[in-house]
C-alpha cells in the first residue's frame, strides 16, 4: 500500500467509520501532529454509501480533499458496509494489514460508546486489529505489528477526557477540512431535518472546542480519553493550573 507512489509510514494513525469523523473528532490533533513534523494517516472503514446526502464518490474527492488540508501523508478506506459494520475475523484482518503496512505508534479510535452504532463497532474493532496486528501466527503477507498506543476521540461522549490537545493555531484548517464535506454539509433540502444548518456549523464546532480548550486552559481543544494510567517523571512539569 503506497502514498504517492513510495511506501509510507505512520507516526499517528487515525481509525473511524465514516469519512468526515476525523474531521470532527480529532482533525485538529492531525493538524498539530503534522506541524511538528510527525507522518499522520486516516483510515476510513466505510465508503459512505449509506449517507443521506451525497454518495460513495462525492465522499472519496472529498475525504481527499480534508486529507489535503489535513496535511495527512496517507489516506484510504476500507469497502466495510456503511451502516452495517460489524466485528468479524474477516473485518479485523482487514484493519491489521493496514497497521502492519503503516506501522503507526499512535493509534486514534472513535469512543467505544456512541450514538451511531459503527463508531462503537470502530471502536472495538479498531482495538482488537491492534491486538491481532501483533500476533506473529496471524500472516496477512506483511511482518507484525503492535502500535504503543491507543486513544480515543471523545468529543461527542459525555465523559471527563483523560487529556485536551490544544488545537488554537489550527481551528482554521480544522474547520476549513470538514466544511469540505460539501455534500454533506452545504444547505439542501436532503436531510433537512437531520443536518446542522450550514450556517450554525462553524459556530457549533467551535463552541465545543471552546469548551474542552477551557477544561485544559487553552482556547481551543479536542478531548482524548486513554484507558491506561499516565505517567509522571517531574511534578514541576505538570500542565494545566490548578488554581
Amino acid at each position: 500500500m503506497t502514498a504517492q507512489g513510495v511506501d509510507f509510514r505512520a507516526d499517528v494513525l487515525a481509525i473511524a467509520a465514516h469519512r468526515d469523523d476525523v474531521e470532527q473528532t480529532c482533525g485538529g490533533t492531525l493538524l498539530r501532529m503534522a506541524a511538528r513534523g510527525l507522518r499522520t494517516a486516516i483510515l476510513d472503514l466505510t465508503q459512505g454509501e449509506a449517507g443521506t446526502r451525497g454518495s460513495a464518490e462525492d465522499r472519496a474527492r472529498e475525504a481527499a480533499e480534508a486529507a489535503r488540508i489535513l496535511g495527512a501523508g496517507w489516506r484510504q478506506a476500507l469497502t466495510l458496509p456503511d451502516g452495517r459494520l460489524e466485528n468479524t475475523l474477516e473485518n479485523r484482518l482487514a484493519i491489521a494489514g493496514v497497521l502492519r503496512l503503516l506501522r503507526p505508534r499512535v493509534v486514534i479510535l472513535p469512543y467505544w460508546r456512541a450514538r451511531h452504532p459503527d463508531h462503537a463497532v470502530a471502536a472495538t474493532l479498531g482495538y482488537e486489529a491492534c491486538f491481532l496486528s501483533g500476533l506473529k501466527k496471524i500472516d496477512t503477507g506483511t511482518e507484525p505489528h503492535r502500535p504503543f498506543k491507543i486513544v480515543y476521540a471523545s468529543l461527542y461522549a459525555d465523559v471527563r477526557p483523560s487529556f485536551i490537545v490544544d488545537i488554537t493555531p489550527f481551528i482554521e484548517q480544522r474547520h476549513l477540512a470538514l466544511m469540505a464535506y460539501r455534500s454533506q454539509y452545504a444547505h439542501q433540502e436532503a436531510g433537512g431535518g437531520l443536518f446542522v444548518p450550514e450556517e450554525e456549523i462553524r459556530e457549533r464546532t467551535l463552541a465545543e472546542a471552546r469548551h474542552y480548550g477551557l477544561l485544559a486552559g487553552v482556547r481551543y481543544g479536542e478531548p482524548f480519553v486513554q484507558k491506561e494510567v499516565g505517567l509522571v517523571d517531574d511534578l514541576t512539569l505538570l500542565p494545566v493550573q490548578s488554581i
